[in-house]
């Protein structure tokens, strides 16, 4: 069996300075393989000390039972605040617990299943786009990145990419993601002030562009709420929610935040999980095929065009183990701790990652195999239990996780209908971790039409 892409680790211990190089090429491969053993790990130097945590138990500790004693880290807005804001997804205490409220309601099961068939037009509008490439090698991540913006758009904004506008932020957000990555090395070890930091003038220039591109889509909205012409999508419900305590509204700026994070979270993380379920499907033709004789079988029987089946909602949900799209989440211990015998201060990082936690030895049967057959079995669903946190767990789970689920695997289904994934012979993807874990080199692969 050919296991999937997985990047090596460092060999050995590694002075801060050589690790900082490690980590500005990639946060993945500047880890040491022991992490996929490890219950915990403790990185200390005279300044600080950061703890990563995989034991299921401690955990479940700090996302679900204790979350404010493990607010999220400050250090995580280093390099993101100029773009985020104080978005949900940097806020903490009563502030995030506010924008929590105002959000939810428009993730409720039931508002989801209204955007299926804007993301089921997307889905169409990627099968059509493609058709003129078939029979070539096209790079996937590029159409998987197309196809997730789309998404966002119709959902959101009610409009499809090609819109000038939402052109306007896709084109604003691709000049941001090659200025910054979504976890500077700031956000994991606590550098001291004397540190050099990287430049940031080109991230904050590309952050404000973005930022006043997103500002005119909010501000029409505005304007179209006020005159009763607002359609019924995501930004419209987001923006007329009241708060239950406060009875306030976001207002034009704080939706401005909350856009940026959609953007980031639901654009950026759905098109990196795409692009490599494409891949691992095209490397296992024997599992393409029954992606594509379900969607076949469930369009003969009549079943709801709009839903994907079990096989493909398993083949995605076994690559969101494989290649979490955000591979470390960095907490702050707000009082101590006792873990396995070592006391954790207050002001410590604790970080937790999906990128080890979900391939590792002693949680997973055969960790870095692609099999999502797993999903049927009592053993990988006692691993799913414990071990499973693509979207984060607790009261800070993803939002947009429910969304997601109904996303990636619809849109793959149709993909894989209309056609047959090849790989490229000797061109195998390197997964690197910048923004998300994506491939270093980008991922070709060859379209048939079926």
């Amino acid at each position: 069996m050919t296991l999937p892409p997985k990047p090596s680790g460092r060999a050995g211990d590694v002075p801060l300075w050589r690790y900082a190089r490690l980590f500005r090429a990639d946060i993945l491969s500047a880890q040491p393989d022991r992490l996929y053993r490890a219950w915990m790990a403790e990185f200390r130097t005279p300044f600080f000390r950061s703890y990563l945590v995989n034991q299921p138990d401690l955990v479940r500790q700090i996302t679900v039972d204790r979350p404010d004693d493990f607010p999220k880290s400050d250090r995580v807005a280093e390099g993101l605040r100029p773009l985020l804001g104080r978005s949900v997804f940097l806020s903490n205490g009563a502030e995030w617990a506010r924008q929590r409220r105002i959000i939810d309601p428009a993730f409720a099961r039931g508002r989801i299943a209204a955007a299926v068939p804007a993301i089921a037009a997307a889905a169409e509008a990627a099968v059509d786009r493609l058709r003129g490439r078939a029979g070539e090698v096209v790079e996937i991540e590029a159409e998987a990145s197309h196809a997730a913006a789309d998404v966002i758009f119709r959902t959101l904004f009610s409009v499809p990419i090609e819109d000038r506008a939402a052109r306007a932020v896709f084109d604003g957000f691709r000049a941001y993601q090659r200025a910054q990555p979504v976890l500077t090395l700031a956000a994991l070890v606590p550098l001291p002030r004397w540190w050099p930091r990287r430049p940031q003038r080109a991230v904050r220039a590309a952050a404000c562009d973005l930022r006043g591109r997103i500002a005119a889509l909010v501000s029409e909205r505005v304007d179209r709420i006020a005159d009763g012409t607002a359609p019924d999508d995501l930004a419209t419900r987001i923006m007329t929610t009241p708060d239950t305590e406060t009875g306030r509204c976001f207002s034009p700026d704080e939706m401005v935040d909350q856009v940026a994070i959609f953007f980031l979270a639901g654009h950026e993380t759905s098109a990196a999980a795409l692009a490599w379920a494409l891949y691992l499907l095209a490397e296992n033709p024997d599992w393409q095929e029954k992606v594509a004789h379900e969607a076949a079988d469930r369009r003969d029987a009549g079943e709801d065009p709009m839903a994907a089946g079990p096989i493909s909602r398993d083949v995605f949900r076994e690559t969101l183990r494989l290649y979490p799209p955000v591979p470390m989440m960095v907490r702050e211990a707000s009082r101590d701790a006792d873990w396995r015998g070592r006391r954790v201060l207050r002001g410590a990082q604790v970080v937790l990652s999906p990128w080890h936690l979900q391939r590792h030895e002693r949680l997973w049967s055969h960790p870095d195999a692609f099999d999502p057959g797993r999903w049927r079995t009592q053993d990988g669903q006692h691993s799913a239990r414990t071990a499973y946190m693509p979207f984060g767990s607790g009261p800070r789970v993803c939002p947009g996780a429910g969304f997601a689920m109904i996303e990636g695997p619809l849109i793959l289904s149709r993909l894989v209908n209309a056609f047959r994934l090849e790989p490229v012979a000797g061109d195998r993807p390197v997964p690197v971790a910048h923004l998300t874990v994506r491939a270093r080199d980008g991922i070709r692969l060859r379209l048939v039409c079926r």
